[in-house]
């Protein structure tokens, strides 16, 4: 654990108006989300916070782990005792079989994917509670209910449910009941591979951009992949464009990746020629396949750390990962291809104040702000993660 913590300056994101400043304290407005956080926390200053987290941590001892995403801001990554993706994550925590509390610094579908993967005895604590994932809720499960009827309607019995793990446990629980499976930026390949062996087609959701380069990349035309709309009826499809499909992409998305472009990307080469860039599959497929190279957090972490001294790379992912990536190689040169741009504001909200609230509750023996998903949610959702593990 770091001696000190940081305390982030605003933030600066674009608008549609021009350049808006986010100021830190509007971290404030989510605490309305979350009642019994006290007042003073607020007040403490980025030693005092320090402080009283590492004494609560002391006293519980390896009672708690604590969980960091690659997204995460450095003001809250300094405290994690692991640090990664989602589903790396869940799977660490689930071995930290001593760990009584796991306090994961992410979003909630990551929380409840920890809840469903860890041991009866430990329990899953989010430090906001606020802090959910745009993508995630881009796929409502009413609505992926009434796509799957419609959809049986007229194709029958030939599709596979695949989510990402980016959603919530009740979708990952619908693709256990009927035959789905989970997938990761990292396996989705493998995964839809798997799925096609099963049946004829793919339903693929929350991120349409996910589904579409894996399936580029499997030699899919992209007259074969039609996008459900959740809004319009029959998704805004015809009969025929779906019995030509063989994956049909939900109309969800990352604002985060949607902001990256192929001017981005020729921008960075002109400054830099020996640029080499790398991009999240989130990304759409012009700028996917305008990279060098994509792929999840874990492989962009990884190419660029193993990268050559004096490498340049421009990368298309979240700041605080890439601002991270270039603080750990020095002897490179690594920059966003984006130069104006937000963080994941979902992830931002998970602030060191709410952070020092947990677990100093957990250190006088009160639990808050627990993610639980019920028993029956959690047995379909494992499952369809067990059929990833399985399978990728």
């Amino acid at each position: 654990m770091a001696d000190e913590i940081l305390l982030l300056p605003d933030i600066i994101c674009e608008t549609d108006t021009g350049l808006a400043t986010v100021p830190l304290v509007r971290e404030r407005a989510f605490a309305a989300w979350q009642h019994d956080i006290p007042q003073e926390y607020w007040t403490l200053d980025g030693p005092a916070l320090t402080a009283r987290v590492a004494a609560a941590r002391r006293k519980l001892g390896n009672r708690l782990v604590v969980l960091g995403h690659h997204y995460q801001r450095e003001d809250v990554i300094q405290f994690a005792d692991f640090k990664g993706d989602s589903f790396k994550l869940a799977r660490w925590a689930a071995e930290q079989r001593q760990a009584e509390y796991i306090v994961f610094c992410g979003v909630h579908f990551m929380a409840e994917s920890a809840d469903i993967l860890s041991a009866p005895h430990q329990k899953v604590i989010l430090p906001n509670m606020a802090a959910g994932c745009s993508m995630a809720d881009m796929a409502g499960t009413d609505d992926v209910l009434a796509a799957w009827d419609d959809l049986q309607e007229v194709l029958g019995d030939t599709i596979v449910p695949v989510t990402y793990m980016n959603s919530a446990a009740a979708l990952k629980a619908f693709c256990g009941r009927n035959g789905g499976v989970v997938c990761t930026s990292s396996n989705a390949q493998k995964v839809l591979a798997w799925a096609f062996a099963q049946k004829q087609r793919v339903l693929f959701f929350p991120d349409q951009h996910l589904g579409r380069n894996t399936g580029v990349k499997m030699g899919i035309p992209l007259e074969e992949m039609a996008v459900w709309d959740p809004r319009l009826p029959l998704g805004g499809l015809t009969r025929e464009e779906l019995e030509r499909s063989r994956i049909i992409l939900w109309k969800g998305h990352c604002s985060v990746h949607a902001r990256f472009t192929v001017d981005q990307i020729r921008e960075a080469r002109e400054r830099y020629p020996d640029v080499q860039v790398v991009v999240h599959p989130e990304c759409s497929l012009e700028v996917v396949q305008a990279a060098d190279y994509d792929g999840s957090t874990e492989f962009i972490a990884k190419i660029i750390t193993e990268a050559p001294a004096g490498s340049v790379w421009a990368v298309g992912t979240e700041i605080n990962l890439v601002s991270r990536l270039a603080r750990e190689n020095p002897d490179k040169t690594v920059f966003c291809l984006d130069p104006v741009v937000c963080p994941c504001s979902t992830m931002y909200r998970v602030h060191p104040a709410y952070l020092a609230w947990v677990v100093e509750e957990l250190a006088a023996g009160r639990v808050v702000n627990q993610v639980t998903v019920d028993a029956e949610t959690a047995r379909w959702a494992k499952v369809a993660l067990e059929r990833m593990l399985e399978t990728a």
